[in-house]
């Protein structure tokens, strides 16, 4: 369930950048828009810099959104918390449909935003209910793939629907997806009943008895966090620019970018359920946490680094699979760093960590959008993104490292 709801939480966050060349009159569709649809075509022209505001306004959303999302969720726990968010997220997704003006899409990003917010931190907190520290970066590693698959069922789903039903009904599609969830997980969710049963602590209520803010009094919270911060941009420039970037440097229409794509983010999904493998057969090897987490981290961190020459890579499938291996790692680094946040600090506090690091991910995502926006309206070079994503990994865990040498459990005070 964590898996599905990760998958169309990507897939409704993508929707907008691959119709991006369609709405900007760059693409036309085949087949006339479904009858009660408008039958003209709405073209609206966005500037680089207009395009990096509407992703500003979903990253400032999903940063104010995820910190009380985790808040939210430790109270309710993720039984209710959960159908919560998405159903805000899904209502969202779905009000794009009625946008007719750039402003319009700003909007509705910002309010996606606020619901999105809360899927990784209810996931983690559930992954921390059900699984024992030794399976955890698997299980994360599982359900985080889902990013990698709703990236990839997005560019399949998204072109098809808006030849037959047009861009609006794109949105309106996945939305839905949603809302069947929904359902499915206020069913069949519960929490465990033992801890014996898994082998991990004791089951709480669900009742947060420390404020968000006196987290940052911690070590371990201000490692996860600026671990988020410095990485979480590179994810939402492939996220969000990707698309772009092979429609303009290497000539992809909106009818041929879905296998790039697809190979792209069909990596992300190996590389999020191997990062965590990774770290977990080291657990069971007798390797300590710090150790394990910090090796597969490692790891991840150096996969990255060919990105930085992918711009001179003349040769199409190569510079694809340049990138997929870089998103791969990142995917396989996440695992492994949201792991950490229930690693050092016990379950009534997760979410809330986790929310925190959310939103300074997001934060640091909004600064880069901006930086991304002026460099492509100025110059329309790619190569000094890319070697700025190929950097931060290993900066992140260096800082990690100095914050948390032993990565010790936080003993919160009430």
């Amino acid at each position: 369930m964590l898996f599905v709801a990760t998958t169309i939480n990507y897939m409704d966050r993508q929707v907008l950048s691959i119709l991006r060349p369609f709405l900007n009159g760059q693409v036309h569709i085949i087949q006339p828009f479904i009858h009660g649809w408008p039958t003209s075509e709405l073209t609206i022209n966005m500037s680089e810099i207009q395009y990096g505001n509407i992703v500003w306004a979903f990253q400032i959303a999903y940063a104010l959104g995820v910190i009380f999302a985790g808040r939210l969720v430790d109270r309710l726990g993720c039984r209710r918390g959960y159908p919560i968010v998405t159903a805000i997220w899904s209502l969202s997704a779905m009000s794009h449909a009625l946008v007719n003006s750039v402003a319009g899409f700003g909007i509705a990003r910002f309010f996606l935003g606020l619901g999105e917010s809360g899927n990784f931190p209810a996931a983690i907190k559930a992954t921390a209910e059900w699984f024992s520290p030794r399976e955890r970066a698997l299980a994360t590693g599982i359900f985080n793939s889902g990013a990698g698959v709703g990236a990839i069922l997005a560019p399949f789903i998204v072109p098809r629907v808006m030849e037959h039903f047009g861009w609006r009904a794109s949105f309106l599609v996945t939305g839905l997806f949603s809302a069947a969830w929904i359902v499915w997980w206020s069913i069949r969710y519960h929490k465990p009943s033992t801890a014996s049963d898994l082998g991990c602590e004791g089951v709480t209520p669900h009742i947060s008895t420390i404020a968000w803010w006196r987290l940052l009094r911690y070590r371990q919270a201000w490692a996860f966090v600026l671990g988020k911060m410095l990485t979480d941009p590179v994810w939402w420039f492939y996220l969000f620019w990707l698309p772009k970037w092979l429609n303009e440097a290497r000539g992809m229409d909106l009818q041929h970018i879905g296998p790039p794509l697809v190979c792209i983010y069909a990596l992300t999904t190996v590389g999020s359920i191997g990062g965590g493998w990774i770290s977990s057969a080291l657990l069971k090897g007798g390797w300590s946490v710090n150790r394990a987490r910090k090796t597969a981290m490692l790891i991840c961190a150096c996969c990255v680094l060919p990105i930085a020459f992918v711009s001179q890579v003349d040769n199409l499938w190569l510079a694809v699979l340049i990138i997929g291996l870089a998103a791969a790692a990142h995917q396989g680094w996440s695992a492994n760093l949201f792991t950490t946040a229930s690693d050092m600090f016990p379950r009534r506090a997760v979410g809330a960590v986790v929310g925190i690091g959310g939103m300074a991910g997001s934060i640091g995502g909004v600064l880069f959008s901006e930086v991304i926006g002026q460099v492509l309206q100025r110059t329309g070079q790619y190569w000094v993104l890319f070697v700025i994503g190929a950097c931060g990994y290993l900066v992140a865990l260096g800082i990690m490292h100095l914050l948390v040498p032993n990565m010790k459990t936080a003993s919160l005070k009430a």
